[in-house]
């Protein structure tokens, strides 16, 4: 039996409960998730989200193991483009980073300052370090991966298949966050 463990946002409007433990603990130091960092850390009263590394740091979790239990009318996403597949919530009752939505895929990231201080799972593997100018000064406490590795693949595949090769959508998510300057 798996345990729920309860997430909110800073103000405590949004919560989010999930089932662990995750697929993956990772930071990703793509250039589009610290360039939507960047966008998600200057809006008004919002929490750090970049490690000191400048990576995002995530929980992957199947997305039928996460809910929204309170304050989905706060949800808000966002896109780099409008042709990406990704989309980053927000909520906007205090602008903290929520999660990151494979929207055709069968997985979800959730921030992880969203964990309360303390209670994060362990970091596993730092992905996509080929983006960054110079890898060689991340620190080496975990695998630097340069890209997407192929036991990355395979746990991801592995889950999907655990789930029946199924694709929940998020549906709760209705608002649309404005972020252009």
């Amino acid at each position: 039996m798996s345990k729920a463990t309860q997430l909110q946002c800073r103000c405590g409007e949004v919560e989010m409960e999930v089932d662990s433990p995750p697929i993956m603990s990772t930071e990703c130091l793509c250039t589009s998730c610290r360039t939507a960092a960047g966008v998600m850390e200057a809006l008004p009263g919002a929490p750090r989200l970049r490690e000191g590394t400048g990576g995002t740091r995530m929980e992957m979790y199947r997305k039928d193991r996460v809910r929204c239990v309170r304050g989905a009318a706060n949800l808000r996403e966002f896109r780099l483009t409008e042709k990406t597949k990704t989309r980053r919530v927000v909520a906007v009752c205090c602008n903290t980073p929520i999660f990151l939505d494979f929207t055709d895929g069968h997985w979800v990231d959730l921030y992880g300052p969203l964990w309360p201080e303390g209670s994060l799972p362990p970091l596993q593997l730092r992905t996509m370090a080929g983006d960054l100018d110079d890898p060689s000064a991340l620190p080496r406490d975990v695998p630097n991966l340069k890209a997407h590795s192929a036991g990355f693949f395979v746990r991801l595949i592995g889950t999907w298949a655990a789930m029946g090769f199924r694709r929940p959508k998020i549906d709760y998510v209705e608002g649309v966050l404005d972020v252009r300057n």
